[in-house]
């Protein structure tokens, strides 16, 4: 029986998933309803990548505490945690809107408080998955995990889109539903996690061995800057809501249908790499990934065409999986079970952050050059990082087998301790 399948058998691993799942199409409804809330409020390029902004900003203060912490702390409970936050925003939403209220500044700070509740979520939720299963069915469950999320972005969207067309109420009261869902399911997971040394205060020092252990493993250094500036740049997401509007001239219908295309091509990818895995060449496949998507970005930034579009948007998504996938398996090896938080933590400020700043950056860039101008020179940064980065980092894009890249870090000593 395929190790994807086995690792299914596994009831925590298995409503782990299920409440990732429900949380995630949660947070994605809520992302469709605010963008297009917000741009109908404000018609503003820079309001919308303020959105970003206001995410991005506590999670940078608080991600390599919240990596100490997921070292530090039940894992499990870190997670809840954070859901019911996520489960506390939906509410006040809903609030805002049956209120009547017309400023957006309530809404920013919902997500400020978003943000901090996901600066927690990632350290603690990539490093849970290895507790999770045993270490025979941890490809596997990585790239279920992953596929999983992609399918929360797929459905997420085009339901918030459609639910949107009654009134935003009806997503907010539908997301919070569906959050609490998730909390009781996260509630009865269970991990195998290493006991940590409780007495260990949080520190400066404790926070520092994550990026030192980070600088020093130049593959893991190499993976995670590899996509900070990759998606820094290249990242569209965030002025969707005005090309679906105003380049494309298509409703929220159809800007859940653009915000769910990423996330379709990177699900069948994630299901295609989870019965069969990437086997050989795998540096190659990670940049060949990247490359993909800033080339799709350049073609979506200069279609017109809402068909064309979401074929780009697709094949964005393909790659980024492709990339995203050989990525966390290389980091999570390379990394011991104490350090796992830490370092995630740090793949998280440098990886998950670039989203929210990247959105930020994207309407900031379509203020200043022209949204589709914008568009386009983020795609061709992407592509010319690409090639910066396999130069850079030849040990990367050599990497051929997983289980080669283990057997060298197993053997090398450990350079945050010595």
């Amino acid at each position: 029986m395929p190790a994807a399948i086995n690792a299914l058998h596994y009831p925590n691993f298995r409503n782990y998933l299920i409440s990732r799942l429900l949380a995630t199409i949660a947070m994605q409804m809520q992302g469709i309803a605010i963008g297009w809330q917000v741009y109908q409020l404000t018609d503003s390029f820079s309001a919308l990548g303020l959105i970003g902004l206001v995410q991005f900003i506590p999670f940078a203060l608080l991600v390599l505490v919240a990596g100490q912490v997921a070292d530090r702390y039940d894992r499990r409970l870190i997670i809840n945690i954070c859901m019911v936050v996520q489960l506390i925003n939906s509410a006040v939403l809903l609030f805002f809107v049956l209120g009547g209220f017309t400023s957006i500044w309530p809404v920013y700070a919902v997500l400020a408080l978003q943000g901090t509740a996901r600066a927690f979520a990632l350290p603690a939720s990539k490093a849970i998955v290895i507790n999770l299963v045993p270490l025979e069915a941890f490809s596997s469950a990585t790239a279920m995990s992953s596929s999983t999320f992609s399918a929360a972005t797929i459905i997420g969207p085009v339901i918030g889109g459609l639910l949107y067309t009654v009134g935003p109420q009806m997503v907010y009261t539908t997301a919070l539903v569906l959050m609490l869902f998730g909390v009781v399911l996260m509630a009865g997971v269970r991990t195998a996690q290493t006991r940590m040394v409780e007495t260990t205060p949080i520190s400066w020092q404790n926070m520092r061995e994550g990026l030192s252990f980070v600088w020093h493993r130049p593959i893991v250094l190499g993976a995670i800057s590899l996509d900070l500036f990759a998606v820094l740049f290249g990242g569209c997401t965030a002025v969707l809501p005005a090309y679906a509007k105003d380049v494309l001239h298509v409703g929220p219908e159809a800007l859940g249908l653009l915000r769910t295309a990423p996330a379709v091509g990177a699900v069948l990818m994630a299901a295609l790499l989870a019965f069969y895995p990437i086997q050989r060449h795998v540096g190659r496949w990670m940049f060949a990934g990247v490359g993909l998507f800033g080339f799709s970005t350049v073609v979506f930034g200069l279609s017109h065409e809402f068909w064309l579009s979401l074929i780009m948007l697709f094949l964005l998504g393909v790659g980024d999986m492709a990339s995203v996938y050989i990525r966390q398996i290389l980091i999570q090896l390379e990394t011991p079970d104490a350090l796992r938080g830490r370092v995630s933590a740090v793949s998280s400020m440098f990886i998950g952050a670039p989203n929210e700043l990247g959105e930020f950056e994207s309407g900031m860039a379509a203020g200043l050059f022209g949204l589709v101008p914008s568009v386009v020179i983020g795609g061709v940064t992407a592509l010319f990082i690409t090639g910066i980065w396999s130069t850079l980092f030849p040990g990367m894009r050599a990497a051929d087998r997983f289980n080669d890249q283990q057997s060298e870090s197993q053997a090398k000593p450990n350079l945050v301790e010595s």
